[in-house]
């Protein structure tokens, strides 16, 4: 069977990678060079792909996941929310994606990999299922159960509606 180069078309795979290490690690200069190395290793390797057992994507996936832990590894994870300039309400949007950054860092380390993979790799439950060697079935429940923990920890509490919602006026209502 001839060769099929995994690289020969980089442009949509590159922006997917970056997506997947931005999602996981933050998005700027580490996120970059998390990026490269991940190439890098794709071009070392890049005769050991086999088109038979998945695409390209979810090759480099692979690489780059290995490439982030090894990252974290040694940086320690981070714990700050990528900025974006931003034209809407900055303050809302701030508050927003730092409650997210927090619920997600909340979860265990294998929900918020489930959730990396389908939403900052773009990749489907077939795909993540191949890469993880599981049943796609398996990878949906996982994914729904992460979805499920990361809303629960992003809906407020029964405390916090109530001081949404003001406080009770003389009829024992709120306002």
């Amino acid at each position: 069977m001839p060769f099929r180069d995994p690289l020969r078309d980089p442009e949509p795979l590159i922006r997917r990678v970056y997506a997947y290490i931005a999602y996981r690690i933050g998005d700027g200069p580490d996120a970059e060079d998390v990026t490269s190395e991940t190439f890098e290793r794709a071009l070392r390797y890049r005769r050991s792909y086999d088109a038979a057992r998945g695409d390209a994507g979810a090759w480099l996936i692979g690489i780059a996941r290995r490439c982030v832990a090894d990252h974290l590894a040694t940086a320690g994870t981070i714990d700050r929310c990528p900025e974006l300039a931003s034209e809407g309400d900055l303050e809302k949007e701030t508050i927003e994606r730092l409650t997210l950054a927090v619920a997600l860092n909340a979860l265990d380390e294998h929900d918020r990999e489930l959730i990396a993979l389908r939403y900052g790799a773009d990749l489907t439950a077939r795909q993540i299922a191949e890469l993880h060697g599981v049943r796609t079935n398996a990878v949906e429940v996982a994914l729904h159960r992460a979805l499920a923990r990361l809303r629960a920890r992003l809906e407020p509490t029964g405390a916090d509606r109530a001081e949404e919602l003001g406080p009770p006026t003389a009829s024992g209502a709120s306002a």
